[in-house]
């Protein structure tokens, strides 16, 4: 029994996992997002309010069963958490992974009660449904990849199941799960949105990077390895693949603005360096935990806000954030000197004035080689070696 002087730390919030069936008729994710998508830019461009900007999901039930999953009064409690904190439905059809950001849970048929927010096919194919999530967003974390969804889902605990982690084989029954993130990580924070997308909702950002699957492959087998592709999380990784296909498709366009291509190289790098951070800031002392952004005190412990930039001065900036950081983390000198100078170096290119100055491929090559490690280990190959102790 936990005493006063040292109380048991708060469980982490419950999320959910859940699959989606790519056999019917029409792709169930894609429907979902295309309808998705038209209300997010309906209410962008301010023809609906945002309050409008949603789609309904629904948990499919077979036809074998008639009674309703047993843990469902659990799963429908959840609706009212959905309205003060970030509920996280994990959706994969194995070889995939989206996170969607949950508004409301309910087991009204919302095919019946809100169709025009519901896609057609759950009427089309008379489907029933346990419940239903009302989603506000939904972001892509992995595409055809099926070792890197089981990686991913690893984080999860599953509470029905002694808080084992989340396992595809043998694992996805009775569904919804009810699951438990200890690292509590947000995929949907304003401030990172505003960082990483202008603003935008991932779904936007995410439909402007489809088509990326066999890229992916060929940075993992030819480019990066296998090992480090594997090391970075998966936004880094989806930030590195736009770059590279931007790079790939437009290296006979002399017109193109190849400034696009390090804006997107940096997001990989500050979302990989924040979350590095996030791991052992905890651990620090607050001189080095928190720190100071144009008056602001920023948590490095919350994994994410700071640019290459910033990054630089919350790594290298004092001797105590240089002996923390080398002695916390493998590859200490890597972290503590090598990294800081490079971020410094890329951190113009991130700088909102600098996306109005066109870069030219000459001016841009030197740099995405030296990042990708196109004839020499690149930053990301390096960054991937730098883990906790």
């Amino acid at each position: 029994m936990a005493s006063e002087s040292n109380p048991t730390p708060p469980r982490a919030p419950l999320h959910l996992v859940s699959l989606w069936n790519p056999t019917y008729k029409v792709d169930a994710l894609e429907a979902h997002t295309e309808l998705l998508l038209d209300y997010v830019r309906d209410a962008q461009d301010g023809v609906l309010s945002w309050d409008e900007a949603y789609v309904w999901w629904g948990r499919v039930r077979s036809q074998r069963r008639q009674q309703p999953i047993a843990h469902l009064p659990q799963v429908l409690a959840l609706d009212a958490e959905s309205r003060t904190r970030e509920l996280q439905l994990y959706l994969t059809d194995y070889r995939s992974l989206y996170v969607a950001r949950v508004a409301a849970i309910t087991n009204d048929d919302q095919a019946d009660r809100d169709p025009d927010h519901t896609p057609a096919y759950y009427e089309e194919l008379d489907l029933r449904c346990d419940c239903w999530f009302r989603l506000t967003d939904l972001r892509c974390l992995i595409q055809d990849d099926t070792i890197a969804v089981q990686d991913e889902l690893r984080h999860l605990r599953v509470t029905t199941y002694n808080d084992q982690p989340v396992s595809l084989y043998g694992g996805m029954v009775d569904l919804p799960l009810l699951v438990r993130r200890d690292d509590g990580a947000s995929f949907f924070d304003v401030r990172e949105m505003e960082q990483l997308n202008d603003g935008r909702r991932w779904v936007q950002a995410d439909a402007e990077r489809t088509g990326l699957s066999g890229l992916v492959t060929d940075l993992q087998d030819n480019v990066l390895g296998e090992r480090a592709w594997r090391t970075l999380i998966p936004t880094a990784r989806s930030f590195v693949a736009t770059a590279e296909r931007l790079m790939r498709d437009h290296r006979r366009d002399t017109a193109f603005d190849y400034s696009t291509v390090v804006v997107e190289l940096c997001k990989a790098l500050e979302v990989q360096v924040n979350a590095l951070l996030g791991e052992v800031a905890p651990l620090a002392p607050p001189e080095v935990r928190y720190y100071n952004v144009a008056g602001t005190s920023v948590d490095l412990a919350s994994g994410r806000g700071l640019t290459v930039g910033q990054l630089s001065g919350a790594i290298a900036s004092t001797k105590e954030r240089m002996d923390f950081f080398s002695g916390r983390l493998t590859e200490g000198r890597f972290m503590v000197e090598e990294l800081p100078v490079f971020l410094d170096e890329v951190a113009e290119y991130r700088n909102p004035s600098a996306h109005s100055e066109r870069r030219s491929r000459a001016q841009v090559l030197p740099l995405r080689n030296r990042i990708i490690g196109v004839g020499e280990e690149g930053i990301l190959v390096r960054l991937s070696k730098v883990q906790p102790r």
